[in-house]
């Protein structure tokens, strides 16, 4: 199969709502990551995006609309606390878990009742789900577990001749996957994926936003994921990944002190200079924003400086920094050495 890489005019958007009509999948941009997308209607079709990826049969999948009107299609029920949520962070980077509708076929949502659900700000993104009139499915454009797409380049390699084309978006504008979150009867907010609808924003919404377990630490074997990006090891490159949490003086003599042939750096921006190892750089120290940008194209840079350990500077943990963390933490299969 031939991958074409498409720029979003309206004639390319029509060919490729074409192709999802007629039950392919297609390589969209939004502002998050790039995406994988499909009719959440089709089930074959939806089975076509996990043979491409790779991926565990048991790893759900979102769901991406166009229009508050779309959302009854996919949800069964829309709690108040999730229309408010909705009228605030639509359209952005923010997943909301309902209760699905019975048009949601069970590949779609790895046999759960329930369905993850977003309205993607990406104009191109918009436009080919308006243009088709159909929700899409759409996980991360990547083979599974490695690092996401943040670019048509990075889909093209990783899913050449696996899907018939890509539609150019650019570069994403966030650089990591939605925020997850799952609301209980009472409206509270149970975060199960953090992106850049933060903590602290989700907490100005309302009143009580919870930290799931596995946001930080690993989900017991056999757990059902609730959410993508829950698994073990994620986002991760060939080489092996390991956090530094420590203060960078002491960053930069744990790794000098193991400077050989087979050790590399994952710093901030500047940091590098004092290093004696290769290196990758993922923005500056005080720049949450960008690191969140760079991250995944970092990860992928990573295996060109032909190490096999790379050790990661530790981001902050809050606002933009958890979600930046919680990638790490799967990149590293939740290995950190604490100096």
């Amino acid at each position: 199969m031939d991958t074409k890489v498409l720029i979003p005019t309206a004639e390319n958007i029509a060919y490729a709502a074409h192709l999802i009509e007629q039950g392919d999948v297609v390589g969209i941009p939004t502002e998050t990551v790039y995406g994988l997308a499909a009719s959440a209607f089709d089930e074959s079709a939806v089975e076509k995006i996990f043979l491409a990826k790779g991926r565990p049969q048991d790893n759900p999948l979102i769901v991406h609309i166009a229009s508050l009107d779309m959302l009854p299609l996919v949800a069964a029920d829309i709690p108040e606390t999730a229309k408010q949520l909705a009228e605030r962070f639509w359209p952005g980077p923010l997943t909301i878990i309902f209760n699905k509708s019975d048009r949601i076929p069970p590949a779609v949502t790895a046999g759960l009742s329930t369905v993850a659900v977003r309205f993607p700000s990406h104009k191109v993104a918009q436009a080919l789900i308006l243009k088709t009139g159909l929700p899409l499915a759409a996980p991360s454009a990547n083979r599974s577990g490695a690092p996401s797409t943040t670019t048509a380049l990075h889909v093209y390699n990783d899913m050449k001749g696996r899907i018939p084309a890509i539609l150019d978006g650019g570069s994403c504008t966030y650089g990591l996957e939605s925020t997850v979150i799952l609301l209980n009867g009472a409206g509270d907010v149970t975060l199960l994926r953090p992106g850049a609808v933060t903590v602290e924003m989700l907490k100005e919404a309302v009143p009580h936003v919870t930290i799931d377990d596995g946001v930080l630490h690993e989900i017991k074997a056999g757990t059902q994921a609730l959410s993508p990006g829950m698994m073990h090891k994620h986002y991760s490159p060939k080489t092996n990944v390991v956090i530094l949490d420590a203060s960078l003086p002491a960053f930069l003599s744990f790794v000098n002190s193991h400077a050989d042939e087979s050790v590399g750096a994952m710093v901030f921006d500047g940091e590098e200079t004092a290093l004696k190892v290769p290196f990758v750089t993922y923005g500056a120290a005080n720049d949450p924003m960008a690191q969140a940008r760079l991250l995944f194209q970092s990860l992928r840079a990573v295996d060109a400086l032909g190490v096999q350990t790379i050790y990661a500077r530790m981001p902050r943990r809050d606002g933009v920094g958890l979600a930046i963390y919680n990638r790490l933490l799967r990149a590293a299969g939740f290995e950190v050495i604490r100096l």
